[in-house]
């Protein structure tokens, strides 16, 4: 195995513990409630913190990973992920819980603004490359939830966070044992985009990005989080968290295939275009939810799923095009910042609206954040589109 191989294969690895660990408490939360004798809606909110440090501290690490080494970053990520995650293991009360979570949403943004350039830099073929790296990161959202419940119902809920802090730590030794800084040096990286673009489109596309990641950033954490409450209620009625973890990390798995899908397609088809079609199902998958019970509810997740995970592989696609290398891992971080900066908003969403009107209100708003990513989508596409027209080269009249 090569450099670029053994550098791609720890990055897919990075890529699913960071999602993993972030679902460790939704789930573990369950089961506090009866133990703590609290409603969800008080301890969900325990999560706040850590996920809006894991959105703010992306633009710091995305703007050192363009100055520094991304090998070493990687490498703290690994490192300081099994510290927090210890830390929430040993945490003596709630106050010092919610601290170990704010301390690993800190570590875990840095995978995204520095794991995705430096993917991009070692990929052979771009889209089945983050497409398959796309689906570990899936996979760790879809095996929080079982894995979870499992090790919390069988050893208890701190152990939930102890067992991934000790593959996050091997995960580190094993990731500097066997990598090397061959080719991260920030002064070799290209400063000139593939499709270069005029500095007002390149403004209007950044705009319209904006709202695309804010509007995905919302969806993606109110769906994801809420997935296992959501089971709960309107699945099926008295049924053990074991079952409950289950089944939700099988509705998340649709989102693997949907990636793996959609990789293979940003080889036949322009990424921008795709984006449109993608936002179409996830707003299709959220309405439908509002509405659903029982067995079809999975099928409307599942749906939902689907087009939440393909927009997150075309958006990097998308990006990766029009970035130089060299200033990718800043403009990764402020999509990436937008996207789960919006995580905090999405846990108050939940805590706040839950207690009013249940999922059917909170899955009501996420449809019209679903709309808004919509018309993101449209504009970024045609604005795009409209590039590559004027970029291709044009036919010399013969002599």
């Amino acid at each position: 195995m090569d450099e670029s191989k053994r550098q791609i294969a720890f990055i897919n690895t990075a890529h699913f513990l960071d999602h993993y660990v972030l679902l460790i408490f939704p789930t573990v939360v369950i089961g506090l409630e009866i133990e703590l004798g609290r409603s969800y809606a008080e301890l969900i909110v325990l999560s706040t913190a850590c996920f809006v440090a894991f959105g703010l501290f992306s633009l710091p690490w995305g703007w050192l990973g363009d100055h520094w080494s991304r090998r070493k970053l990687m490498a703290i990520f690994f490192m300081g992920c099994a510290v927090s995650l210890t830390a929430a293991a040993l945490a003596p009360n709630m106050i010092m819980l919610a601290v170990a979570l704010f301390t690993l949403g800190v570590f875990a943004a840095i995978y995204h603004p520095i794991g995705t350039p430096k993917l991009i830099s070692h990929a052979r073929d771009r889209g089945r490359d983050l497409a398959r790296n796309g689906v570990f990161g899936n996979l760790g959202v879809a095996a929080a939830p079982g894995l979870t419940a499992v090790i919390a119902a069988a050893f208890g809920w701190r152990w939930a966070f102890a067992v991934p802090a000790f593959a996050c730590a091997v995960a580190g030794f094993v990731y500097l044992w066997m990598t090397s800084e061959v080719g991260d040096k920030a002064a070799d990286r290209a400063h000139t985009a593939e499709m270069p673009l005029s500095f007002a489109v390149a403004v209007a596309i950044f705009i319209a990005f904006a709202f695309v990641s804010f509007s995905a950033g919302l969806i993606f954490n109110i769906v994801t989080v809420a997935i296992p409450k959501i089971v709960d209620e309107r699945f099926a009625e008295n049924i053990p968290l074991v079952l409950i973890g289950s089944v939700a990390t099988a509705v998340l798995l649709v989102g693997g295939i949907a990636q793996l899908t959609v990789g293979r397609l940003v080889s036949k088809y322009p990424p921008h275009l795709l984006f449109v079609a993608i936002g179409v199902i996830q707003l299709i998958g959220v309405v439908w939810s509002m509405y659903a019970g029982g067995y079809a509810l999975l099928v409307a997740l599942a749906f939902a799923i689907a087009g939440i995970y393909a927009q997150v592989t075309v958006a990097d696609v998308v990006i990766a095009r029009y970035t130089a290398d060299a200033w990718r891992g800043r403009v990764y971080s402020v999509r990436f910042f937008l996207a789960f900066i919006s995580s905090g908003a999405a846990i108050g969403i939940i805590a706040a609206l839950h207690g009013r009107g249940g999922f059917f209100l909170v899955l009501g708003v996420t449809a019209i954040c679903a709309v808004v990513f919509l018309i993101a989508a449209g504009t970024v596409a045609a604005l795009a589109n409209r590039a590559e027209s004027q970029g291709a080269p044009r036919v010399q009249p013969a002599e």
